[in-house]
């Protein structure tokens, strides 16, 4: 960080003085966000944010308004943690000239963008855009540029329109805005093409900074001076080339990582990074020296292993864990390599610590060779029972389970927990020849045809690790495919590998066909519901999906989508992202629901009345206490994808898991599929609660009101408007060992309420959430 200050300072203060600087406040957020901009404060998402706010009004002004001239951010001001004054850093704003129109038509809305042209070397494109009067090109020009975000406007031409955008800056690649850049300088005047160098040094782009400063001084050799900055731009470079090789090496990429690490570029880079490289090879290669060492004593213990009833059983064990072991699971094997010199051990003993961690986790591994391969026996039966049809069958395997020691319920969770999906080697419906990319088939509901999705998996995909998973839904005109392009980047030839943000971070994007061919509204229904959810479901039973990182999101029409499914079943997801999105039938009436799911809204400011339709809703997330919402809008920009704001999305999605056992609940719904809520599951709906989406709306009903809590004497109270409920539990609500409570209806129905491994095997079945299988089930209406 001081090398990096240095280099800035020196190369602003050279010559001459930068464009300017910059003071901004920095916004902490509860959840670990942090935002930077001008900040104030507005009552309403009604309200314009350019205009100041009344006297007297400031008490009643809930929202956080930060703005940083590319976007605005608003959030609930119960959910900011802190907020600090940032020092001034110097920014470089560099002008470039245009013919910008000053009078015509002004730009109040765009719409859905038809064709947007890449910008030329004089930073030019024409913008075609969809209208009420038809399709229409607009000339635009890029005016100013700073290291975080562009100005681009309207030109003098035929048709003349004032338009006022901003866009990120690093969406440009550096060939074209050196080019635009190039064009507005004077190329013969070194402290000019400095400019340039700045502009990309204050925007971390170091690599980009280097290649300019070297092609500086090749043009200007007696500016020898600048050799020292070049060296530490290089070390920049190298030192962020270094966290993408962390970042891969986290998101277990680890192929990828050791590979980055061996061709690591040594040139110009300083020899503290070059050691810290050589410590992250000998980590990899103890660790895969460990690895070895483990392979080494399975095959000495099994020889050594003679008892003629077991060895069979042992010998296949041995066999799985030698053909599968790696470094994502290798810590399963710790108890069994810290002990396997343990005089005091038998060498059954030892080999009963490698089978039973492989199947239980480190945490669980036991020295008991009984008990080590019935869980490895009753894993196979698990696996066979949740992926069974037919109900003979599983009834079958369940009776098998019961009578063995592995089959307990304490067991049956752990074998859950660390296997590998139970369809993870099936076939899929229609591989691809990018790796890793499938379409799937999922069995519809009754009177409709299968449904379809396509999946993208991370580099480097293990089923033995759980990944964080986005389910992404397309928007009307266009397509899944297009979705997975928008979260893991297109597949690039050359590197045979998605080069986009999912596949960075290590998250599997799943993109399910979800809406009708030549659908353009969301039709709130049942169907399109059981095609995002059902897709869901049938990935868990494919992929190593981790159940407490899935995400929902959607463009457009897949938007709107998101955010009423994220709503209407807010115990699935770490986080809903809907993206110019709009507020519409359920979404007003389940607003409540949204303090158990955080939020993360995207738009433009010129995107038709979207901000008008939407401020209802957005006020009661933003001014209200217990919500995590955030809520994005981009300056001058319509009805679009935002490519811009990925990066953004990821650092928050990657800080947010979802609370699969909050202490207490409450929830509404209105739709007879809208029934399961984290341990909770409810029937029967009052006729003056139930509203179908054909029948949307009837004004004298109201949502049914569903609560819960886990009261601290062993026990859930349960209070819901409906006629019936499941309760569904697990050790992390009650303890199974003691007198258990659960209170519906002025009734105790907590009697008798004990473990059963058929409940967890069908939750595992139904649900597919393998992290967290229920253990117990309470019907209310059978007592």
């Amino acid at each position: 960080m001081k090398r990096l200050t240095y280099s800035i300072l020196v190369l602003a203060v050279a010559w001459f003085c930068c464009s300017g600087t910059a003071s901004a406040t920095i916004v902490e957020m509860k959840n670990g966000m942090r935002l930077e901009g001008s900040v104030g404060k507005i009552a309403s998402m009604s309200d314009d944010p350019l205009k100041t706010p009344t006297a007297g009004a400031v008490d009643l002004q809930l929202i956080v308004l930060i703005d940083n001239e590319l976007k605005r951010t608003f959030v609930p001001t119960s959910q900011v943690q802190d907020v600090q004054e940032a020092a001034p850093t110097p920014v470089e704003r560099i002008k470039i000239d245009q013919r910008v129109a000053d009078s015509g038509r002004n730009v109040h809305a765009v719409g859905e963008g038809i064709r947007i042209t890449p910008f030329d070397e004089f930073g030019r494109r024409i913008y075609s855009m969809q209208t009420a009067q038809g399709p229409i090109d607009v000339i635009q020009g890029i005016t100013e540029i700073t290291p975080d975000w562009t100005r681009v406007q309207g030109l003098m031409a035929e048709h003349k329109y004032v338009w006022d955008m901003r866009i990120k800056t690093s969406t440009i690649p550096r060939d074209k805005l050196s080019a635009i850049l190039m064009r507005r300088i004077d190329p013969t005047d070194s402290s000019q093409r400095l400019q340039i160098v700045r502009l990309y040094l204050q925007a971390k782009r170091y690599r980009d900074a280097a290649v300019e400063l070297q092609s500086l001084l090749g043009d200007f050799p007696e500016l020898k001076q600048f050799r020292k900055q070049l060296d530490e731009l290089w070390q920049l470079s190298a030192n962020t080339l270094i966290d993408e090789v962390e970042l891969r090496k986290d998101t277990g990429q680890h192929n990828l990582a050791y590979g980055m690490l061996n061709k690591f570029p040594s040139d110009n880079v300083a020899s503290s990074t070059l050691l810290k490289v050589s410590s992250m090879l000998t980590e990899y290669q103890t660790a895969y020296e460990r690895r070895d060492k483990m392979f080494a004593l399975l095959k000495q213990h099994r020889a050594e292993f003679t008892d003629p009833t077991k060895k069979p059983q042992v010998d296949a064990a041995v066999d799985e864990i030698e053909k599968e072991l790696n470094i994502n699971n290798m810590d399963r094997l710790g108890p069994y390599m810290r002990l396997s010199d343990d005089p005091k051990l038998t060498n059954e003993e030892k080999l009963a610590l490698a089978l039973s961690g492989w199947i239980l986790g480190p945490n669980d591994a036991t020295e008991n060779m009984a008990v080590a391969l019935s869980v490895f026996e009753s894993r196979d039966l698990v696996s066979e029972y949740i992926t069974n049809r037919i109900d003979v069958d599983r009834r079958g395997i369940l009776e098998k389970l019961k009578g063995m020691e592995g089959g307990a319920p304490a067991y049956v969770a752990k074998i859950m927990q660390y296997m590998k999906p139970p369809l993870w080697d099936a076939e899929p419906e229609t591989a691809s020849e990018i790796p890793g990319y499938y379409l799937m088939r999922v069995p519809g509901v009754p009177g409709h045809s299968d449904f379809f999705y396509y999946v993208q998996l991370p580099q480097g995909y293990d089923p033995y690790r759980k990944y964080p998973t986005v389910v992404t839904l397309h928007g009307a005109g266009t397509t899944a495919e297009q979705q997975i392009d928008w979260w893991a980047g297109s597949h690039s030839e050359k590197a045979k590998i998605r080069m986009g943000q999912a596949a960075r971070h290590g998250y599997i994007v799943i993109a399910p066909l979800w809406a009708e061919e030549h659908q353009y509204e969301y039709n709130y229904s049942a169907v399109e519901h059981a095609s995002v959810l059902f897709s869901l479901r049938h990935a868990l039973r494919h992929f190593s999906v981790d159940t407490d990182r899935v995400f929902l999101s959607g463009h457009s029409m897949g938007g709107d989508a998101a955010w009423d499914i994220g709503l209407a079943h807010p115990d699935l997801w770490a986080g809903v992202i809907p993206l110019v999105a709009k507020a519409d039938k359920y979404v007003a009436r389940y607003w409540e629901n949204a303090r158990h799911v955080p939020l993360y809204f995207v738009c433009g400011e010129l995107d038709g009345n979207k901000r008008e339709m939407n401020a209802r809703d957005f006020d009661r997330y933003l001014t209200k206490n217990g919500f995590d919402t955030m809520i994005v809008e981009y300056r001058g920009r319509g009805h679009e994808h935002f490519q811009d704001e990925v990066q953004d999305i990821f650092t928050w999605m990657d800080l947010h898991k979802r609370n699969f056992f909050p202490k207490e609940f409450e929830v509404v719904s209105m739709r007879p599929w809208d029934n399961f809520f984290f341990w909770l599951e409810v029937s029967d709906f009052p006729e003056r609660s139930l509203v179908l989406p054909s029948n949307y709306p009837e004004p004298k009903k109201a949502p049914v009101t569903i609560r819960s809590k886990i009261l601290d004497t062993n026990g859930v109270l349960v209070d819901t408007g409906t006629g019936k409920a499941n309760v569904y539990l697990t050790p992390d609500m009650v303890n199974f060992d003691e007198r258990i409570s659960i209170n519906y209806k002025s009734r105790n129905y907590g009697t008798g309420v004990e473990p059963s491994t058929e409940v967890m095997l069908e939750d595992g079945r139904t649900r597919g959430d393998r992290l967290h299988p229920f253990w117990a089930k309470v019907d209310t209406s059978d007592r």
